[in-house]
């Protein structure tokens, strides 16, 4: 019996002691480019966050989010796309494939918004408004003060406006 109870608590003893190493181990190892120099010719800095937003003979700067879909956005830029009209107050672009996206409602859309709707709509807010739709955010103009003139001033006939986005050099 004596031998039964001395073999449980070595048992035990080892359990706990596994279980102590286990609680202190950690699989997720987290990796943080430095940017460092590359011979690939064709690498982007997509450590940037910081994007231009060109609109005719106007150009914006906007701050971008850390998230999953801004990653992916980074990765198509540079691009100049046409971007049409909705509602009086947004400019879109539907990527021919989906992004990966974690919508929510924001409640309120802010002048100058940058976003996704769906998993491949890319918004671009000219007006303030109250939404209960769902969005991905990208990011938002810093200074976005003369937004809605430089879309109405560099739109078609139909409302579309061509639009280049790049990431600024760091």
């Amino acid at each position: 019996m004596k031998e039964m109870k001395n073999s449980l608590i070595l048992i035990f003893g080892l359990g706990m002691l596994l279980t102590g190493s286990l609680a202190c181990k950690t699989d997720d190892v987290i990796l943080t480019d430095t940017n460092m120099e590359t011979n690939d010719s064709t690498h982007k800095d997509t450590l940037s966050n910081q994007l231009k937003i060109r609109i005719g003979s106007k150009t914006f700067t906007a701050t971008l989010l850390n998230n999953v879909t801004v990653t992916a956005f980074k990765a198509k830029l540079p691009m100049t796309v046409s971007m049409s009209e909705l509602n009086g107050n947004e400019k879109l672009y539907r990527f021919p494939e989906n992004l990966p996206t974690n919508a929510s409602n924001p409640r309120n859309i802010h002048l100058g918004d940058l976003m996704i709707y769906g998993s491949n709509t890319l918004v671009l807010f000219y007006q303030s408004f109250p939404t209960p739709y769902s969005y991905t955010k990208l990011g938002r103009i810093n200074d976005p003060a003369g937004l809605a003139a430089a879309v109405a001033a560099s739109a078609d006939g139909s409302g579309s406006v061509t639009v280049t986005f790049e990431l600024e050099q760091i």
